[in-house]
């Protein structure tokens, strides 16, 4: 990993691949985070073949970006979820990559049956796909997406059950507010020790509002984050995604534009190498 400042391809959750990289390269990031979630932002495909995920290493050379991690955000609670992480860890190791994040419901933390019911079956699954992940040199992320995975500290609670240390959390300070109705700046002091990877996301308006803007815009104060993460040593990638207002998204070059400023701010907290 040659740069852990990264962007998210989900940032340009309308536009193609190829547009999203041209962006993020231009903004000035050596790094990226591929976003692979079936019914939001698929730039890479779960069935994608050896043909497509070639194309993918062909773009990323071509715009001098390295994929340092993937979201393959699936439903671990049921069997049908499980075959789909698999699939997104196929493409992680496939293209290099070391950190994959995942919710335990889905792109949008749903899942059938009570909070404790999800646990249960989620940690029935977990276990075997960490060992699998292991295997293939890989990471997985859980991130504080809503569910059992609303705060930080319920995050760090499951990470102590599961066990496995290729797993441990993403931390997503705007999920945690949108989800959680918790304040990032406190709450990370207890998933600090557990976490692997970082969305480098800002937020506006509180508890389920949906305003994810450029990072540093918004009203998360990540001095106190970045604080607690370097206090445990943490040397993971983070990686800015700005979801903005949700639908319909922003032109093409206003996300490009915001990927640019959010890049200036995002470098005070992780220097170049």
């Amino acid at each position: 990993m040659r740069d852990r400042l990264a962007a998210s391809t989900n940032t340009y959750h309308t536009y193609s691949l190829e547009e999203a990289l041209a962006g993020i390269s231009a903004a000035g990031f050596k790094s990226v985070e591929l976003t692979s979630v079936p019914g939001w932002t698929e730039h890479v495909r779960r069935d994608a073949d050896d043909e497509e995920l070639a194309h993918v290493k062909d773009l990323l050379r071509k715009y001098d970006l390295e994929a340092i991690s993937l979201s393959g955000h699936s439903d671990l609670v049921s069997d049908a979820g499980v075959i789909e992480f698999r699939k997104a860890l196929n493409i992680a190791h496939k293209l290099g990559i070391q950190y994959v994040s995942t919710s335990t419901g889905g792109h949008d933390a749903s899942s059938a049956g009570t909070l404790e019911e999800q646990r249960v079956r989620f940690l029935e699954r977990i276990g075997p796909l960490a060992d699998e992940a292991a295997s293939l040199g890989i990471t997985i992320c859980l991130e504080t997406h809503g569910g059992l995975l609303a705060s930080g500290a319920t995050s760090a609670e499951l990470v102590r059950q599961i066990g496995k240390p290729n797993v441990g959390i993403n931390y997503d300070p705007g999920n945690v507010i949108f989800y959680g109705n918790t304040r990032p700046e406190t709450d990370i002091e207890a998933a600090a020790p557990y976490v692997k990877h970082m969305h480098f996301k800002d937020q506006i308006g509180g508890y389920q509002v949906w305003n994810f803007p450029p990072t540093g815009t918004g009203e998360i104060d990540f001095k106190p984050i970045f604080a607690a993460l370097e206090r445990v040593g943490f040397r993971g990638p983070c990686s800015v995604e700005i979801e903005f207002q949700g639908e319909p998204w922003p032109s093409l070059e206003d996300v490009n534009a915001a990927v640019a400023q959010s890049y200036r701010f995002a470098r005070q907290f992780v220097p170049a190498p």
